[in-house]
């Protein structure tokens, strides 16, 4: 395949090609030192800055005011949020609409500033294990409620990196093992992937950098550290943190409530497999353990909406049941795909969603669908479907044209098709996806909440196969639309609206005004996870390495190498490098139907968006 052919993105080839650079959980940057850069947040200060049209970022001095807001926030939620999730030293609130960002911004502030003064008033530092007014000590007041019990991981400590560990550190691996297992940890924050916890209270003898060289695959259940965090890899991964032992117990389990076994703020023990590990009666840890095996966060995803390997006459004497679909082709990559699972991304689960949202809407309005309804996103066409029982369909997004038995289907149209009739695709002719909306909308079961396949996190139905069938669900709220909507507009190079970004600082003077001034182009390794753009590089300024911190759809990231990368739908919920500019929601849209090679510029966002 010609690596212009925009069938030829990572959307097809995910195993080998990620849109953040694989290096580890930060999504680009690995776990770095907590001590304040020059130039950022003073000790005793904090900051609120817009992050987009629709998210606010706080900026707080260390973990302990993290955690101070984080369960402020957590105990009185400002009006319109969907989304609370901590890093290292900050706290991104994502808003259900602009309104309520913007309405939120003074009581954001004002919380942040409460949380920066909590547990002010002792000299030692933060990083002093001896200092009580930490947030993961327990405290003397009597008329507190206790503390719940530590979560114990019990491990195996033979780590690929064991012996290296201490060299690096002058210990013996027994003296390794001991210090590691005799830490209390707190969980500090999610992101990256489901499941995976950033764990404080690591023994400063075990602070290590990471490995020079990322391996590529790391495998789940491992334990590893890194610089001053500790963790256990809830599935295979990319990593370069070096690794101590195995841990058996599953991390993260969509059946279970919540999902993440480590959450902020809880306690965690690790110790060694084959000790006693006094474990409460009420360790959560336990009853994961002793439940059914549980596939590692969403890698390898349930089946869900798929026929058990189904011949044709089956397939079709049981969708004819009830309401369904029958999948001929899939074409290069169908998904399913609705508005996404919001208000988990503490736990390191994104929102995902239809990449293009604006398109899966108006698909559903034309089918006279309740907007959450899900649908398919079909990457360049190539679909065929049959309906035993009919239907009403509405296709778009790309130009691809279409026919139902043989007669032409208009786009931005409610189609009728008759019992046992056939819809197929062609190749789209402009744009990159594909939505389809079927009156009632595809009723594959939930995982999380939303029918949406997310790419990243392994999470949702698997990708479409020839033989799947589709149950069609009962998500009407009005009659499907008699007319057509005015084709789209494809402009020669797209235009992308963009706010600047909340790191302003980590840029060169000008930066921002640059981007704005330079022309783009969609490189190949381009999927649901982010756009990459080749062009002229946006300078940064030397201050290290940036502390992970949360990431919103359309945030356009800036590596070293200066190439832009626009978060799409699957982005990952945390990242390591600064981001310089946010797309705005209708332009994610466009920047969703980008293809290899298409040209791309950017330009001030003024106003505000509808839709988030």
């Amino acid at each position: 395949m010609n690596s212009s052919d925009p069938a030829n993105s990572t959307d097809l080839a995910y195993a080998t090609t990620h849109a953040t650079d694989p290096t580890g959980p930060d999504g680009g940057a690995q776990p770095r030192s907590l001590a304040l850069d020059a130039g950022a947040v003073p000790a005793t200060a904090s900051r609120v800055v817009p992050y987009g049209v629709d998210a606010l970022l706080a900026d707080l001095p260390d973990l302990v005011a993290v955690r101070a807001l984080d369960d402020a926030l957590r105990s009185s939620p400002l009006r319109g949020a969907v989304d609370v999730v901590p890093a290292a030293r900050t706290v991104l609130v994502r808003f259900a609409t602009p309104a309520d960002a913007r309405a939120a911004l003074d009581s954001l502030q004002e919380a942040a500033g409460v949380a920066t003064g909590t547990h002010r008033d002792t000299d030692p530092p933060t990083d002093d294990p001896d200092r009580t007014d930490r947030a993961d000590r327990p405290t003397d007041d009597p008329d507190a409620a206790p503390l719940p019990a530590a979560v114990v991981l019990p491990v195996r400590y033979d780590g690929a990196d064991l012996a290296e560990v201490a060299r690096t550190t002058g210990l013996s691996e027994d003296e390794v093992v001991h210090r590691h297992a005799s830490a209390e940890y707190t969980v500090a924050f999610g992101g990256f992937m489901p499941g995976f916890a950033y764990l404080t209270g690591l023994d400063p003898a075990l602070y290590v950098p990471r490995r020079s060289t990322p391996r590529e695959r790391v495998p789940a259940g491992v334990v590893a550290i890194a610089g001053e965090f500790a963790a256990v890899y809830p599935a295979a991964t990319p990593g370069g943190w070096m690794l101590l032992g195995t841990c058996d117990v599953p991390l993260f389990d969509v059946d279970r409530d919540p999902p993440a076994l480590l959450r902020p703020g809880t306690r965690v023990r690790f110790v060694p497999a084959d000790a006693p590990a006094d474990r409460p009666a009420d360790d959560p840890a336990a009853g994961a353990a002793r439940g059914a095996p549980t596939p590692p966060a969403g890698r390898a995803a349930p089946d869900l909406g798929r026929a058990a390997a189904p011949t044709a006459a089956s397939a079709t004497a049981s969708a004819s049941a009830r309401a369904a679909v029958e999948v001929l082709a899939p074409g290069p990559l169908a998904l399913v795909q609705d508005r996404g699972r919001p208000g988990l991304a503490a736990l390191g689960v994104g929102r995902s969603g239809a990449a293009d949202a604006g398109a899966l809407r108006l698909a559903n309005r034309l089918v006279g669908n309740d907007p959450d309804a899900a649908g398919l996103e079909v990457l360049l066409g190539g679909l065929s479907l049959r309906f035993p029982a009919g239907g009403v369909v509405a296709l778009a997004g790309a130009e691809v044209p279409a026919d139902v038995d043989g007669v032409p289907v208009a786009p931005h149209a409610a189609t009728r098709v008759q019992p046992g009739g056939v819809l197929r695709t062609g190749t789209a002719t402009r744009g990159l996806r594909l939505y389809l909306a079927v009156r009632g909308g595809v009723d594959v079961p939930r995982v999380l909440g939303s029918r949406s396949a997310d790419r990243l996190a392994g999470l949702g139905p698997e990708p479409l196969g020839a033989g799947d069938v589709l149950p069609v669900g009962s998500q009407v709220v009005e009659a499907a639309q008699p007319w057509a909507d005015p084709p789209r507009d494809w402009p020669t190079t797209a235009v992308l609206r963009v706010t600047p970004g909340p790191r302003a600082d980590w840029f060169t003077p000008g930066a921002f005004e640059r981007l704005l001034a330079g022309r783009y182009a969609v490189a190949p390794a381009s999927d649901r996870v982010a756009l990459r753009l080749d062009g002229p590089p946006v300078e940064r300024v030397d201050r290290g390495e940036l502390p992970s911190e949360p990431l919103v759809p359309g945030a356009v990231q800036v590596p070293p190498d200066g190439r832009p990368v626009v978060f799409g739908a699957d982005h990952p919920v945390t990242g390591g490098y600064p981001v310089v500019a946010v797309v705005e929601p209708r332009s994610r849209d466009l920047a969703a139907q980008l293809r290899p090679g298409d040209a791309v510029t950017f330009t001030r966002f003024e106003g505000s968006a509808g839709h988030a």
